[in-house]
């Protein structure tokens, strides 16, 4: 059972009626809260932090776990954190500055000007229909003008995408698709403004504003396709703690990371993110590892060990002494090693641009020669004009436009149905090229748990009640196994650093924990009073879906590997029993890279799927790459897709739907081709006004729409 199943608060109440009105001071501090789950959490985060002096407001976001203190006076982290543990939440320092703005100012700037140009066409076309209809002289003139006042504003303003993003590409020597948009926009609008002062008797501001509305369409599609992205390495940098507890002299003293050097002796208390690498030089706890490891087993830490920055001291406090500082620690490393990936990954040029490089120029070419030519024949300037407005606007990238965002969508949204979230904008692209897959084991293809058949049934109720509360990975892959038991009665439970649990039941001390603690060696044990130890078998199980992902995938002809922290017994284990002949054991973030990149250099395009933070690099690294939505945060920003369900069974069609996705991308480009093939020389013989034209690609940007429809079908 989840924990949000034991807040009566959380049933009902939608995400979005949690946030509270925005954080106002002159400061602003970032904690995160990972512990948070509900509506009472976020009431007594915020009335706890609302409770102290110097504190204006606070606001938790339920989703990102986060809370932003407003702060009219000094108040330090500390102070907030203590407040917020008094209170019973765990809270970390967050350096947000490292992950940007939440905001979409640009997403819900082109979202007005669709909706501003989108009403502006609604009354244009109305007006259009009644000249159509017969309207002359003073009347036709008056609408006209009518005409004109509304279609001017509208597309000064709705327009601006396509001439800021055209003036750039100018300014910067090349052509991009939104060049041949702003000026067929300009003209059309130009010429019709120029038909409405001298009494011509067309204008063609309905055909501006209608290209202007359809282009929207496909520009806030794509941009919704691109937004769910954000940078890994900024999500691995806002791990380092901004600031740590230095010991000097026999002084504890809070001091700013980039204040550390070298043989600085750090304290780390329970459940902090060690700092620095270093080595302990006092006390006995048990390190979270999976950060370099990606396994869930705890690594027991004492004096003398060496630890690494990004780490989780588990149990007990710990002093380190400080090895490496600022940008050579490991995590630092890390993030170097992410931001060199995602370069390289962002190098990949989708379908759109390609055709954008050769269809720009060979638009402006055909429009300066239909105006050329019918100058030179007829000698008429308004006519020649016309033809070559005309041919700008039929010739018009909207359907091109159009083609790869309506795909996308649709995509998208049938993946997202099945348990798939979409996160890049060219990830169907790239995926449906993808012959080879890379899969990490802990928590992608295998989910830690115990052996609940080896415990008796007084066991099984003792052991969920000591550990269905505790926040240790063990503890909770023995509670997770015994699902469905129902828990014994014990008091006096108690947490020991670095050993285990204890409590009291019947009378009787239990103890949960190492086997060294215990005295029988290692391995995870239950005593129950003076009776001998028993042990707790813990080992990898696989995911759900597991086995049958890797048999259809193998079936739809990609090469399956799999990549491991673990050591080789456990992995070769696992992997025999997915029937994966190619695997790699006890490797670190690096090496996971560097056999991704030994792929890629061989000619594959690979996919990557993984979970941990060691796995970060990786998923960059990678052609294309998948995260559950368990992964650390880091994982998921690096990913293109994540998994929204605990199964693995939705990623089975996922291939078969990016290659449709591709598939369908082509043929739109095709329709757009063919329909440029026909239309085109019936513009530049001349039998194509500019209304027409607007008409005609109209017409084929709805024809690339029903298409892209047709993924929502069968494949």
């Amino acid at each position: 059972m989840s924990d949000a199943a034991f807040c009566p608060a959380c049933v009902g109440l939608p995400e979005g009626q949690l946030e509270k009105a925005a954080s106002n001071g002159t400061n602003q501090i970032v904690l995160s809260l990972p512990g948070i789950h509900c509506v009472a959490c976020i009431n007594g985060v915020e009335r706890s932090l609302r409770a102290l002096e110097g504190v204006a407001n606070a606001r938790v976001n339920l989703s990102m776990k986060r809370v932003t203190i407003g702060t009219n006076q000094p108040v330090s982290p500390e102070t907030l954190i203590d407040t917020l543990e008094m209170a019973g939440f765990e809270a970390r320092i967050l350096d947000n500055s490292l992950l940007g703005s939440d905001a979409d100012e640009y997403g819900r700037g082109l979202m007005t000007r669709l909706a501003v140009s989108g009403f502006a066409n609604m009354n244009i076309m109305l007006l259009s229909v009644a000249i159509w209809s017969g309207a002359i002289g003073a009347t036709m003139q008056l609408f006209h003008w009518i005409t004109a006042m509304i279609a001017i504003p509208t597309l000064l303003y709705s327009a601006q995408p396509f001439f800021e993003s055209g003036w750039r590409s100018l300014k910067a020597g090349r052509l991009n698709m939104d060049v041949p948009i702003a000026l067929a926009i300009i003209l059309a609008s130009g010429i019709s403004l120029y038909e409405t002062i001298y009494g011509g008797h067309h204008s063609y501001f309905d055909a501006a504003v209608t290209l202007t509305f359809f282009l929207l369409i496909g520009r806030y599609l794509d941009h919704r396709s691109r937004k769910a992205a954000a940078s890994a390495a900024a999500q691995l940098s806002a791990l380092e703690v901004p600031r740590v507890m230095r010991l000097r002299d026999g002084v504890r003293q809070m001091v700013d990371f980039a204040d550390l050097a070298i043989g600085d002796l750090i304290q780390v208390l329970p459940g902090g993110r060690i700092p620095v690498d270093g080595k302990i030089t006092d006390g006995i706890s048990q390190i979270d590892r999976s950060l370099l490891t990606g396994e869930s087993r705890l690594s027991d830490a004492t004096t003398g060990t060496s630890v690494t920055a990004g780490e989780v001291n588990m149990t007990g406090p710990l002093t380190i002494r400080a090895t490496t500082v600022g940008s050579d620690t490991t995590l630092r490393k890390m993030v170097t090693m992410v931001d060199e990936a995602e370069a390289v990954r962002n190098r990949y040029t989708a379908v759109a641009d390609k055709a954008a490089a050769i269809y720009a120029p060979a638009v402006h070419l055909l429009a300066l020669f239909a105006f050329i030519g019918w100058m030179l024949y007829s000698a008429d300037l308004r006519l020649s004009l016309n033809i070559a407005v005309a041919v700008l606007i039929i010739t018009c990238p909207c359907a091109m436009g159009l083609a790869v965002p309506a795909v996308s969508t649709t995509a998208a949204g049938r993946l997202f149905r099945a348990g798939l979230l979409v996160k890049d904008g060219t990830a169907l692209e790239r995926l449906a090229e993808v012959d080879t897959v890379v899969f990490d084991k802990t928590g992608t293809l295998t989910m830690p748990a115990a052996a609940r058949d080896m415990m008796d049934a007084q066991t099984q109720s003792i052991a969920l009640a000591m550990t269905q509360n505790a926040t240790h990975p063990i503890s909770q892959a023995i509670a997770a196994s015994l699902h469905g038991v129902i828990p014994a009665l014990v008091t006096n439970q108690q947490e020991h650093a670095g050993q285990g649990l204890s409590a009291t039941y019947n009378g009787q001390t239990v103890r949960l924990g190492s086997g060294n603690w215990l005295g029988v060696g290692h391995g995870t044990f239950i005593q129950i009073g003076d009776a001998k130890p028993q042990r707790i078998a813990l080992q990898s199980q696989l995911r759900e879906g597991a086995a049958a992902l890797v048999r259809a995938w193998q079936d739809q002809g990609l090469s399956i590997h799999l990549v491991s922290g673990d050591d080789a017994n456990e992995t070769a284990r696992i992997a025999a029993a997915l029937n994966i002949d190619a695997w790699q054991a006890a490797t670190k973030p690096a090496d996971k890279i560097a056999y991704i990149e030994k792929l890629t250099a061989d000619g594959a395009k690979v996919l990557m799927v993984g979970d941990g933070l060691n796995d970060t690099g990786a998923l960059a690294a990678a052609y294309a790459s998948i995260s559950p939505a368990t992964a650390a945060d880091a994982s998921r920003a690096a990913s293109d897709i994540v998994l929204l369900n605990d199964s693995l069974q939705p990623l089975i069609e996922l291939p078969l739907v990016a290659r449709a996705a591709l598939a369908r991308i082509k043929e739109n480009f095709t329709i757009s081709t063919i329909y440029n093939v026909i239309a085109v020389p019936v513009a530049l013989a001349g039998f194509a006004t500019p209304l027409i034209a607007s008409i005609a690609m109209s017409a084929s940007s709805i024809t690339v729409l029903l298409n892209a429809l047709r993924l929502k079908g069968r494949l």
